[in-house]
């Protein structure tokens, strides 16, 4: 695999490490470390990284968007028809006026980076150690159209609770991947890296740093990997978190998803769930075309802001509640937060390759996966939908935390981290001593 122009290249490193560094070229992305004969001797070393994306990079992204094309502004006077123009228009704006990629450069680079071979593929991960004694390992997953700077947020209040305002007994380890095709993780060039193949490694990774028990958390995409790493129940694995929970009924999803009435006998919770179910359903375009058709999406390659408007438009609450950012409102998401996670995106040249996971899972994306370990439950208001405590009950029969939350939507962590933070120390609480 050659080397693209948006790679990330550690330019003085390359100069001298020469051929050394060409087997960087593997990661879909050429990330130089201090020595890549390493990981040819020992494929299972941890090799540490540093993001250092060349000034030419920045240089092109800039000139694409200041020779963007726009379309003409929608019929409609909502979000209908998706992405507005006028929304467009301020990322645009922001993007090429405001934004800064170095800040949240030197944010990643700020916590130590690694990447180990599992598998044959590379896996970036960021691995942040307690300081407080027994501190619980944790991993941590992210989504689509998601990135570790969904998680960047709650490394602090989780490995050094005590610096904000919590106790050290509530300590965490704390792992963050990149899913396979996204971020500084490898891409694969062959089919089969499904949640499962990616919860599998998962506890490859654990095991490689040594822990000797550890749990897992995710939301979106996390939710569905962390399910499966409870389906393999590792014998290290204590329990998961899952503020998007595996939960829904067969017979109700089903329904769901057909679009069809709700049926008899639900609670005004369980209807009201059904309702959200059934729009959501109707309104999953961008999962259909990735889970059939994923290099179709060519274009997310080539235009900043063909990609921007596609990762915006996950869900119509988080199209809201993203728009209204850029409109000045000062809760949840920046604009700096939104447009960090893409661009990452565009300059690892990663919209198609992520979208390749829509289209290597082969399961239900809501239903019970079997998890039979202690689970955690956090439901958030703005969730695609609000999973009933009878739900999660039925789905998770070792349900050991559920709780409704006040505010937060679909990327929790990124939006309200002090609130996720909490439920995750709260949920996990109880399998400390167990551990």
């Amino acid at each position: 695999m050659t080397t693209t122009r948006t790679e990330v290249i550690d330019v003085n490193r390359r100069r001298l490490l020469g051929a050394a560094a060409t087997g960087a070229a593997a990661l879909g992305i050429a990330n130089l470390f201090p020595d890549r004969s390493i990981a040819a001797s020992d494929p299972e070393a941890i090799r540490p990284f540093r993001v250092n994306v060349p000034e030419a990079d920045l240089d092109d992204l800039r000139y694409r968007l200041t020779h963007t094309r726009l379309p003409e502004k929608e019929t409609v006077s909502d979000f209908s028809q998706g992405v507005p123009l006028k929304t467009i228009k301020q990322v645009l704006r922001h993007w090429r006026t405001e934004y800064d990629w170095r800040k949240v450069e030197a944010r990643i680079n700020a916590v130590p980076n690694f990447l180990t071979e599992i598998d044959g593929l590379d896996i970036h991960f960021i691995h942040v150690r307690s300081k407080h004694e027994n501190a619980l390992p944790l991993i941590v997953t992210h989504g689509w159209p998601g990135s570790i700077v969904e998680q960047l947020k709650i490394i602090g209040p989780l490995t050094d609770p005590t610096a904000y305002g919590g106790d050290a007994s509530d300590a965490f380890h704390v792992v963050i991947p990149s899913m396979p095709g996204y971020g500084f993780s490898g891409k694969p060039d062959a089919t089969g890296w499904g949640p499962e193949r990616i919860a599998a490694a998962w506890t490859t990774l654990m095991r490689r740093l040594g822990y000797k028990n550890f749990v897992a958390q995710g939301g979106d995409w996390g939710a569905v990997v962390t399910d499966m790493i409870g389906v393999q129940a590792p014998p290290e694995l204590l329990g998961i978190h899952t503020n998007m929970p595996g939960a829904i009924p067969v017979e109700i999803n089903s329904a769901s998803f057909a679009g069809a009435p709700a049926p008899e006998g639900l609670s005004d919770e369980e209807r009201s769930s059904y309702d959200q179910l059934v729009f959501f359903y109707k309104h999953v375009y961008y999962a259909f075309l990735m889970g059939t058709r994923p290099q179709t999406l060519t274009g997310l390659a080539d235009s900043p802001i063909a990609l921007a408007t596609y990762m915006l438009d996950h869900d119509a609450r988080s199209l809201e509640l993203i728009a209204r950012s850029f409109d000045g409102q000062k809760e949840g998401l920046s604009p700096d937060d939104v447009l960090d996670n893409v661009t990452l995106f565009w300059l690892t040249n990663t919209g198609v390759s992520a979208a390749r996971l829509y289209w290597e899972n082969k399961l239900a994306f809501f239903a019970p996966k079997g998890v039979k370990v202690p689970v955690a439950v956090s439901v958030f208001p703005d969730e695609l939908y609000q999973t009933p405590r009878k739900w999660a009950e039925a789905a998770y029969p070792n349900l050991i935390h559920y709780n409704k939350v006040a505010k937060g939507g679909h990327f929790a962590a990124w939006e309200q981290p002090k609130l996720f933070v909490d439920e995750v120390r709260t949920g996990f609480r109880s399998l400390r001593k167990s551990g």
